[in-house]
């Protein structure tokens, strides 16, 4: 299948050795400790060093916040690797105002989803779990309905 210059114009293999990375990571992880690598608990489990509220105090998440800090640790390093191998970096044009309100729709949204596009998408799908499959769905359908939405009005 060969696809248009117009959706990948800087071509399709990063994206693609993207893909392996993350889900040879995943994998590795499940199969060394067993443990899912979803991304969203990283957030709740590392306000349980701080937050006395009752769903932070869960012990799934007291439990499991070290090696999730790790995790994240790991995706922060491995994003600080990439720009220093690459050479150049990334600058958005987005408005600061459009991304911290994406990331509070986001992060809203893995909330209500119980999980995040990482943790349904990567970890959830491969497991055979039928809510996430449902997760998915929901987050491509929303990601359309989004982008067409803020293509109509005007936006890139």
């Amino acid at each position: 299948m060969i696809l248009p210059d117009s959706l990948f114009p800087l071509g399709i293999a990063h994206y693609l050795a993207g893909g392996l990375i993350i889900g040879v990571g995943v994998a590795l992880l499940f199969l060394v400790t067993g443990l899912i690598g979803g991304a969203s608990t990283v957030f709740s489990s590392t306000w349980s060093y701080v937050s006395s509220l009752p769903h932070f105090r869960q012990p799934r998440l007291t439990g499991s916040r070290a090696w999730r800090l790790v995790y994240a640790g790991g995706m922060l390093l491995g994003g600080a690797l990439f720009v220093a191998l690459a050479g150049e970096r990334f600058v958005t044009a987005v408005p600061g105002w459009q991304l911290a309100l994406g990331g509070f729709v986001a992060g809203f949204g893995a909330r209500l989803a119980n999980g995040c596009t990482s943790g349904h998408g990567i970890c959830g799908l491969a497991l055979l779990k039928p809510q996430s499959l449902l997760a998915v769905l929901a987050f491509l359908a929303t990601g359309m309905l989004t982008a067409h939405a803020v293509r109509a009005l005007g936006g890139a």
